[in-house]
Parts: C-alpha cells; structure tokens; sequence
C-alpha cells in the first residue's frame, strides 16, 4: 500500500512537473516570437504613398497585396519643422535623422547644422547599409541618409556627400552626377579610391565586393509601366543577398520613388502600377524575413500625393473610379506596415521622426 501511495504521489508530480516544463517552453517559444532579436532592418519608402494609393493597389490586384499581409500598423505625422505640408527632403531626414527640419533641407536643421544619420551610426557599429530606388541617387530620399545640404536641389553637392559617406551598396540612376573627369575631387574618382566598384547591371553585382554602385541610367529610371520591367524587385533580391554576408546585420532603404509623380500628374494608372511594383519588392523581402527570423521590415511613407479619392470600385473585377484634389502633396498621415521581431512597437500613432528613435533603440545604437 505504501509503495502504491509513493508511485501515485511520484506520478503526480512528475506530470505536474512536466506540465510545468511545457507550460514554461511555451510561454518562452511565444515571448521568442515577439522578442526575438532585430539583426537587420528593411526601411521600405513608397514616396507618396498614402492609404489611398494602398487601397487602390490592393483594389487593382484583385484582394491582393503584400503590404496588407503585415501584422503591425501605425500612422504616422508628416509635417516639417516649417510647413504643414512636408516635401520629401524634410520628410526623409525626419526617418533618417529624428530631427524635423524645413522643406527642401537634407541632413541639416532649419540652421544648417549637420544631423547625424542612422546609416552613419549603423556604420560606426559596423553593419552593413544599402539604397534601392527607381529614381536618381541624388534625388530627395536617398539622398536624406547620407547627404548634409541646405538645398535637395544641390545635385553635385550630394554627389559627393556620397562619395565622403561609407554605405555598402547604392543602386539606382543618376550616372550624370559620377562621370569620370580629371577633378580631383569628382565623386566617381572619389569613389574609386574608396575601393568602390562600379557597376553598369545588376547581373555585374557581387557578394565578393563589399562596396559597390550599380547606375543604370542617367537620370531616373524609366516607370515601370514603360519599360523599367522587374528592376526594383530583383535588385531587392541581389541587395539582401549582398548585405547579409555582414554578420553583424545590415540596414537597407527601398525606395518606389515614383509613386509620388503619378500622384503629381493625377496619373492613376501611373500611381498603381508603381505600387504593385513596389509591393512586388515588399514581397521579396519578406520572403528574406520569414525564413531569416531575425529581420525587421517597415513599409511606410514620407507624405500622401494628389489627394487621392477612391469614389467607387470593385475589387473582384480590379476596377475602381477616382478623383485627385491637388497635384502637390498633402497633409494627411500615411500607414506604416511593420513585420518582424519589435514589430509591436509601430502600432498607434507617431511622429515621422520617432522611427530613426525607434530604430536607435531596438538596435541599440
């Protein structure tokens, strides 16, 4: 009877214990999910890209986008330190610097002191860092994270902004403003001697070369809905590819520049299908997330354009009526999409500039 009444009490608490055990690897499993450490982060800017232009992506693509997948959303502030209505100079050093500054500023305050960016704070801590747009290198966004100008319309001046910045791999267009000259201080020659690799394809590119600059055009890349083709996704795919080689994590900024100018010419089909291409590379990197598991992604934008209206539609048939209210850009707050570990933290409502702070603080810059 007594070593019947030991095995009942054993048996008791061994499964108490081991209920305990799968309670607490669960419990820890769910925190992983949520708490899992950031190693790299994907800023992805759809210029112009405000929850209309969203909808009628998602709207054109019968039900279907990538962004809408994402399980974290947030709005966020748009306005500049001078107007109600931010350009994308300002609206840019806000993500890249935490600071707002005035319209037209890149990496400056309204004084023109210098703004420290997260690219060069990534740098200091040795990770990696890359630019993806369909527009000039120079232009307003890209240039926000590594240029310090008063005026965004100071091309050569950001041109050698470039070359003085350390960031791994730049694509996009803008040829015109790295020519090679006999200047000493030309930003292609600058570059070179920096160890940079130029580069005329994305074929061209390689993970053997830790700095590189792929220009494909003179001036801005062509829209895709004439003749850009599957550009911004696939050099989505060869920038992850060339970024993660850095074992400390790497900080990536995609931009689907031109949704903004479709917004700017009340061009709706211009505005869609530069949105569809851009979800087109939101998806590649969220394949890259998934099976990473340790990859930050935000979707966002620097301010809405056009003042789009969506007056009618049908989403099983891809078709939907609009009307736009300006050709400049509005004031209205715009969507961030997060997904990956610190995802939780883009919920609710924020100022533009707190995703440099929220970035800092989750990679513990």
């Amino acid at each position: 009877m007594q070593r019947t009444r030991s095995f009942i009490n054993f048996s008791k608490y061994f499964w108490l214990v081991l209920f305990s055990l799968e309670t607490t690897i669960a419990g820890c499993q769910s925190k992983t999910l949520e708490e899992q450490e950031v190693r790299n982060v994907v800023l992805m800017i759809g210029d112009g890209m405000g929850i209309s232009q969203v909808y009628a992506a998602y709207t054109a693509a019968k039900g279907n986008l990538n962004m809408f997948s994402f399980p974290v959303t947030g709005l966020l502030l748009t306005y500049s330190e001078d107007n109600y209505i931010t350009d994308s100079a300002a609206g840019a050093t806000a993500f890249a610097c935490g600071k707002k500054t005035i319209n037209g500023a890149l990496g400056v305050d309204s004084k023109g002191k210098v703004l420290k960016n997260i690219f060069e704070i990534a740098y200091e801590k040795q990770w990696a860092t890359g630019i993806v747009v369909t527009c000039e290198v120079t232009h307003a966004t890209p240039a926000a994270f590594y240029a310090h100008v008063e005026s965004r319309q100071a091309n050569e001046a950001i041109a050698r902004d470039l070359a003085k910045a350390n960031i791994n791999l730049v694509i996009g267009g803008g040829k015109k403003y790295f020519a090679d000259t006999l200047q000493p201080n030309a930003p292609a020659k600058l570059l070179r001697q920096k160890g940079y690799r130029f580069n005329n394809s994305l074929e061209e590119l390689s993970i053997q070369y830790p700095r590189q600059i792929c220009l494909l055009s003179d001036s801005h890349l062509p829209p895709v809905k004439t003749g850009r083709g599957d550009y911004l996704p696939m050099a989505t795919e060869k920038a992850l590819k060339i970024l993660e080689q850095n074992k400390n994590g790497f900080l990536l900024m995609i931009e689907g520049s031109q949704i903004d100018w479709g917004g700017h010419q009340n061009d709706i089909d211009y505005v869609i299908s530069e949105t569809l291409d851009f979800d087109r590379a939101v998806g590649k990197v969220l394949e890259f997330a998934r099976k990473d598991k340790h990859t930050l992604i935000l979707v966002l934008a620097d301010h809405e354009t056009g003042g789009l209206a969506l007056t009618g539609g049908d989403i099983k048939q891809g078709k939907l009526d609009t009307r736009f209210v300006s050709t400049d850009h509005t004031a209205v707050p715009v969507v961030v999409f997060a997904y990956g570990p610190k995802a939780y933290l883009f919920t609710g409502v924020h100022q533009n500039t707190e995703i440099f702070s929220l970035l800092k603080q989750i990679l513990n810059l």
